[in-house]
């Protein structure tokens, strides 16, 4: 148990480093990094879990490609990461995650009907859309970026979030 926590704490550690030294990047590699890096805090039920991982980004084309750059077709643990650039009006039931930039806002909305009640994690990047039923959204606090995690939205898509990644957050 011991080295459990260990383990845990030193991930938590690392996070928190990487979000501090990385606060000069742009917002971009800032939100590439963190979603990422949000993957170890999250559990997605049964075959969602593993294999082929799924990311849609939409209305970003800076996310989508350093994410494709950086993590597309790469595995880690027992996940292969595809990064894919949506629309709201594709299928997006296989993602397990799906990333709203700023340009695609306009869409959030018909986005959150669509995903229901799905396993799949929202992360946004427009204030508010925390309050809004994205599971995860970008806040810029203190010229610092920070995110805002919405326990009743990740709550109603069935994903499991440890309380490292809660401990980070702007609980909403």
């Amino acid at each position: 148990m011991n080295k459990v926590k260990f383990f845990l704490i030193g991930g938590l550690l690392s996070l928190a480093t990487s979000f501090a030294c990385a606060q000069d990047r742009p917002a971009h590699e800032l939100h590439s990094m963190m979603i990422y890096n949000f993957l170890k805090y999250i559990e997605w039920p049964g075959a969602k879990n593993s294999g082929d991982f799924l990311v849609g980004v939409i209305g970003s084309d800076d996310v989508y490609n350093t994410l494709n750059t950086w993590y597309g077709n790469k595995t880690r643990g027992n996940k292969n990461f595809i990064i894919k650039k949506v629309s709201a009006t594709d299928d997006l039931s296989e993602f397990q995650l799906v990333y709203i930039g700023k340009s695609g806002a306009d869409e959030f909305e018909a986005i959150i009907s669509k995903v229901g009640n799905k396993p799949i994690l929202t992360v946004t990047a427009k204030n508010g859309f925390g309050k809004k039923g994205s599971c995860i959204n970008f806040k810029v606090v203190d010229n610092r970026l920070k995110f805002e995690l919405n326990q009743a939205a990740v709550k109603k898509t069935s994903l499991k979030t440890s309380s490292q990644l809660a401990e980070m957050a702007i609980i909403i």
